[in-house]
């Protein structure tokens, strides 16, 4: 996908105000409190904000004995590079105590809290971009909260409608659909609903990560793009006019390609993502490729949201074992989104 594909950081140094985040770490019984954490040894190009229960952090910190000094967030103060064994804190409370890797259906309605509060202050101009760690599904679900992920409650909270794009170094895949089950995407992928996504990856691109002209590769729905109608139309009716219509507009659209040879190296050369019609058509190639390196980011939001490619690895909470490269990754991406926006 060349160098174009690769993420990196693009904040303008001095020109602008140093970028605020707010961090939201996500199920407080899994990993994503510790990676907080760990993080705060490190030295950010920006003002990192917890959004989270103070005391929670704490506890994790002590567990494992990171040093880390918690701060109260001053949202009146401009912000300042985040020092080295500090974590700025927007507290939100705990619903009950947590205990690394047992779920407690009564801290859910606390993650969709942190989640509203960080997602407020961005639209509010507090924070520049949102980061989140895991979350865990079945567990709010399980306390009677409908949830199908961040994506969907960002986008509800927001208005719009919202496109998951995965990105790793040298690849982008962004979807059509997102958490579905598999009986359910062929009718959810309609000509406006397919056209729309493009348009957002488009404008995205363009905009959240200063692509002036993107290629963009279109993975067909079917085996082999439907083999000309022998397995399935949905390529001919429904892609393929779509592209075609795009195409008029100058865009440089490729497909609908056969998903088994989309990702071969000669294809990606040049490409700056490709489009997937269903979650698992297009992330396992980028999850083998980058995982623990690679960013999930939403498009289609007045907001920059990226967040960890991994869940809340239950097993591994509480032992300091958890690999921090994507929250990382994460917080560089979101930095280069904030760079392109602000050039």
């Amino acid at each position: 996908m060349g160098r174009r594909g690769r993420y990196e950081s693009r904040v303008l140094k001095g020109a602008f105000a140093l970028p605020r985040l707010a961090v939201t770490p996500g199920e407080p019984a899994g990993v994503g409190p510790e990676l907080a954490g760990r993080l705060a040894p490190e030295r950010q190009e920006a003002q990192l904000v917890a959004v989270a229960d103070r005391g929670m952090l704490r506890d994790r910190a002590d567990r494992l004995a990171l040093p880390l000094r918690c701060l109260d967030f001053e949202p009146g103060d401009p912000p300042a590079p985040t020092q080295p064994g500090t974590l700025v804190v927007l507290p939100v409370a705990l619903r009950a105590a947590a205990t690394p890797g047992r779920l407690n259906t009564l801290n859910a309605a606390y993650v969709v809290e942190t989640l509203e509060v960080a997602c407020d202050g961005c639209l509010s101009g507090t924070f520049d971009a949102l980061v989140t760690g895991p979350v865990h599904k079945g567990v709010i679900n399980d306390a009677g909260l409908p949830f199908t992920g961040h994506t969907e409650l960002l986008a509800e909270r927001c208005g719009v409608e919202p496109v998951m794009m995965l990105a790793a170094p040298g690849l982008r895949v962004a979807l059509a659909t997102t958490h579905l089950p598999l009986a359910q995407v062929s009718s959810a992928i309609t000509t406006g609903h397919l056209e729309r996504v493009i348009e957002i990856l488009y404008r995205d691109l363009r905009g959240r990560f200063g692509v002036a002209a993107p290629r963009v590769l279109v993975c067909g729905l079917n085996p082999h793009a439907g083999e000309g109608g022998h397995l399935g139309r949905e390529d001919i009716e429904v892609i393929e006019p779509v592209l075609r219509r795009l195409r008029e507009r100058g865009w440089d659209l490729e497909g609908p390609i056969p998903a088994d040879t989309a990702f071969l190296p000669e294809r990606l050369a040049g490409a700056d993502a490709v489009l997937a019609m269903y979650h698992d058509q297009g992330l396992p190639v980028l999850k083998h490729l980058g995982f623990g390196e690679a960013v999930n980011i939403t498009l289609g939001l007045p907001i920059i949201r990226t967040s960890v490619d991994h869940g809340t690895a239950l097993d591994l909470a509480g032992t300091n074992q958890a690999d921090l490269g994507s929250l990382r990754a994460a917080i560089s991406v979101a930095l280069a989104m904030v760079g392109a926006a602000r050039a």
